[in-house]
């Protein structure tokens, strides 16, 4: 029997011991998933302490220890140093972001890529049609990318600094598909991959589906805090980090050089592996003075950058690059046969000859100058939320006062006509008190469609 009485003690959860089965830590986790996934316990609940969870249903503090582990595995809970444990964020329910079916609704959620560009694209893909080696990029050879593909995939990134070569590049299905392979290739169930604590939410969603583990980092205007990582990196056993320093997802924090030097000394330090996802490479080389090169190059043997086209070029295309040190070379390759067996030849052919023939530098400048035009529609409606970050993200992170409910605040503004996300889906790991929206700037059909969305948004709020 247990040495306290309960009776009267509050605890947060008081699982039924009557449903307990051996082996019991199996049980108890099974319970504790329901309770979450059902919302009897909401996101940023603290969990009753593990000695105390046991001395509840008379068992031993180490079956308890194994329960909780199962658990935070799965993305369901996770653990503070000194503080407890809590349940996650996004525990229960997916948060992924897609392009669902909307109608009558201004869509600021998912970020498109000012498809108005897209008959560049069209004409490129006609004369891709017309070459007379088009049943090469029809089969299975060169799972990786044709050499000349990779050439011009080489090209394209020299202009924001990555040096490399064909023996270290691969041509993938897409940034979120390099995500994927990389976790697959790189990591196992259970290790952990520090992030900022607002983070993209479909990588959240990808590690969550492979068990790994994220630790959130605080960071600043600057990016990730190097002593916070590194106080991290000391207490827990942490195997690598995730960083989109060029604009963050969804934040638009741009990491400084100086800032970038001293995280990849925190790297150097503890032998993490980087996940570098610079989508936004292609919008801050030569725009940006403080910008001078990836963190890849400084890490060549611990990193594996990702140069996606979905935002710079084409977003319906899903070509992506890869590139990686010598001594990640296999474990990326085997991924990629395994996940992808290849990933289309004729897409990665239209991309090359937009690069090939300057259209895609075109592109690029275009896209510039409708984002340059979106921002400062957005000025406009919320001129005192002065942007901070990336001068030309194809979104804003708008802070938000006494709107707590996440959910709720999403579901009334569909009803006025508008889709946002509210900052719960991108935590990585603790909740907080600040609360923002990310609004998309680059989906709507129009300039005026967007000033109509940002109108309503801004009745909305006050």
């Amino acid at each position: 029997m247990p040495v306290n009485s309960f009776d009267n003690y509050p605890m947060s959860w008081k699982p039924e011991k009557k449903a307990l089965k051996r082996p019991f830590y199996e049980s108890i986790a099974a319970l504790l998933e329901e309770y979450i996934k059902k919302g009897f316990l909401a996101p940023g609940t603290k969990l009753p302490p593990q000695r105390e969870l046991a001395d509840f249903l008379d068992l031993n503090f180490t079956t308890i220890t194994r329960a909780y582990k199962v658990c935070e595995v799965k993305g369901l809970i996770y653990a503070v140093t000194g503080k407890g444990t809590f349940v996650s964020p996004s525990a229960a329910r997916s948060i992924t972001i897609s392009k669902d079916k909307i109608t009558n609704c201004i869509d600021f959620g998912l970020i498109a890529s000012f498809e108005v560009t897209n008959q560049i694209v069209t004409e490129a893909i006609q004369q891709v049609a017309s070459k007379h080696y088009l049943d090469r990029l029809l089969n299975y050879n060169d799972p990786t990318g044709i050499p000349h593909q990779k050439t011009a995939g080489l090209n394209w990134m020299k202009s924001f600094g990555i040096q490399t070569d064909q023996e270290h590049i691969s041509i993938v299905s897409g940034a979120q598909n390099a995500l994927a392979v990389s976790l697959i290739a790189l990591f196992e169930p259970g290790n952990r991959i520090a992030t900022d604590l607002y983070t993209y939410s479909n990588f959240i969603e990808l590690a969550k589906m492979h068990h790994i583990q994220l630790v959130p980092i605080l960071g600043d205007e600057f990016g990730m805090l190097p002593d916070e990582l590194d106080k991290q990196c000391t207490q827990l056993n942490i195997h690598g980090i995730f960083l989109m320093p060029s604009c963050c997802n969804p934040t638009t924090v741009m990491m400084s050089n100086a800032r970038k030097k001293e995280i990849a000394s925190v790297i150097r330090k503890h032998r993490l592996l980087l996940i570098e996802d610079d989508i936004h490479a292609f919008m801050t080389a030569g725009l940006i003075s403080d910008y001078e090169e990836p963190m890849f190059n400084s890490l060549p043997e611990q990193s594996v950058y990702i140069c996606g086209t979905s935002k710079s070029i084409c977003s319906g295309l899903r070509v992506a690059y890869m590139v990686y040190g010598d001594t990640l070379r296999e474990k990326i390759l085997q991924a990629i046969f395994n996940i992808n067996v290849k990933t289309s030849s004729f897409d990665a052919e239209v991309i090359t000859e937009l690069i090939i023939s300057g259209k895609a530098h075109d592109i690029v400048s275009r896209k510039k100058q409708l984002a340059q035009s979106a921002n400062d529609i957005y000025s406009e409606y919320f001129s005192e939320k002065e942007p901070n970050g990336h001068p030309l993200s194809f979104y804003r992170w708008l802070s938000i006062k006494d709107h707590h409910d996440g959910l709720q605040i999403e579901t009334d503004l569909k009803k006025h006509g508008i889709r946002v996300f509210h900052s719960d889906r991108f935590l990585s790991g603790s909740t907080t008190p600040n609360k923002y929206l990310r609004i998309a700037l680059s989906s709507t059909k129009s300039l005026d469609e967007l000033k109509i969305g940002l109108e309503r948004l801004k009745n909305y709020l006050h």
